[in-house]
């Protein structure tokens, strides 16, 4: 199939920072590859549109929060003959051009991959740990109680050398670069997750079409990745809604 475009782009909006916001939009128009950035706006008011006037980007205002899966998802119909490459990026993620192109290497060496991800780290130079075991029941509420750090660390793979590429279970959707069709594959991210665990569940959903996911440390971004949910009882709420939707389609 003929594409128009080498890679098209999501970022979900939600009363954002605009100057954070701002960075990250001229992130991705700086790559040198052909391009298509949609900017779906679930704010409430729409403050932001104005300044994202460009060829690049087609920008949705929504008026309503449609929740993070449900509004990536508003694209797939444009996407599917548009873009051999689609990126899931997060308002709030800085990196350089050339991150791009090199994770867009290493997809097309690897037809068994349809999904890379980069190292991240915070923006006062700390690693994120990104990568993470497919999430378990006992998992989350050591998490969330700080206990058993062993088996949390062993949950975000620190027991192996991760500055080495490997596959992981599922990876942090503040990045994710898909083959289009693959993402598509997948109908795009399931619905029923408002927010939180929508990564989990699309990361499980490539395995369990023979797909793999890849962590090319080898590139690096910045995400600001504020975990909100741990401060914030309504969407700790949404976490936890999240979670049993996802124990109840895959198990505990």
């Amino acid at each position: 199939m003929n594409h128009t475009i080498e890679i098209s782009a999501t970022i979900v909006l939600f009363n954002e920072d605009l100057k954070t916001l701002q960075a990250t939009v001229d992130c991705f128009l700086q790559i040198p590859e052909s391009k298509k950035l949609f900017l779906i706006d679930n704010s409430p008011e729409n403050n932001h549109e104005k300044y994202f006037q460009n060829s690049e980007i087609e920008y949705f205002f929504l008026g309503s929060n449609l929740g993070f899966g449900k509004a990536h998802n508003i694209v797939l119909n444009k996407i599917k003959t548009l873009s051999r490459f689609h990126l899931i990026l997060n308002p709030d993620v800085i990196f350089e051009p050339k991150v791009i192109t090199n994770l867009i290497k290493e997809l097309e060496s690897d037809s068994t991959v349809s999904m890379i991800s980069p190292q991240v780290f915070y923006p006062n130079g700390d690693l994120q740990y990104t990568c993470r075991k497919a999430p378990t029941f006992l998992g989350l509420l050591y998490r969330k109680l700080g206990v058993f750090k062993s088996k949390i660390f062993e949950n975000e793979y620190r027991n192996q050398d991760i500055s080495k590429p490997f596959y992981p279970e599922f990876i942090y959707g503040s990045f994710m670069l898909f083959n289009t069709i693959d993402f598509l594959n997948t109908d795009g991210f399931d619905t029923r997750y408002f927010l939180y665990m929508e990564d989990a569940d699309i990361c499980r959903e490539q395995y369990d079409k023979g797909k793999r996911i890849l962590y090319h440390p080898k590139v690096n971004i910045v995400h600001v990745h504020r975990r909100e949910s741990s401060r914030n009882l309504k969407l700790f709420y949404f976490h936890l809604i999240s979670a049993m939707k996802y124990f109840k389609k895959w198990g505990f």
